[in-house]
């Protein structure tokens, strides 16, 4: 079901449909710095599988952001690089970071000297997460 809200342009909500999804804002960034191959792409993003990066790699081409170029060989080598519409994210990126700054000193202000969201207790995950204090050995 696509989602709409008639107060937001719709050229402002297509382009936020493209950047909702896990990985794509990222993927576009990586590849603002040129051609990349499938393997250079995925050691960047460490954290992305080879099943997840495909996907939005052809998500991406089919969206017209990214082109895929498949390079003769031996061995055949195929490339990824952001088209012009693809390279239109750059000035986005750079808005999402000075966003991003302005939230962390927000978050740095709001959490104060105590560091955390005003003074929140720590939940019951965080208490488990706590290392235990070392327990005499027993035996030889």
């Amino acid at each position: 079901m696509k989602r709409s809200c008639q107060h937001l342009c719709q050229r402002f909500q297509t382009a936020m449909s493209v950047l909702a999804k896990p990985w794509n804002g990222l993927i576009i960034a990586t590849l603002e710095e040129g051609a990349l191959r499938f393997g250079e792409i995925g050691e960047r993003l460490d954290a992305i599988s080879d099943r997840m990066l495909s996907s939005r790699l052809k998500e991406l081409e089919a969206l017209g952001l990214v082109e895929r170029r498949v390079l003769p060989g031996p061995p055949v080598r195929v490339e990824y690089e952001l088209t012009a519409a693809g390279r239109g994210f750059g000035e986005v990126a750079q808005a999402i970071s000075r966003w991003g700054e302005m939230l962390a000193d927000s978050a740095a202000r709001a959490g104060g000297a105590k560091g955390g969201a005003r003074g929140a207790k720590p939940g019951p995950a965080a208490k488990r997460a706590r290392p235990r204090a070392a327990q005499p050995r027993k035996g030889p």
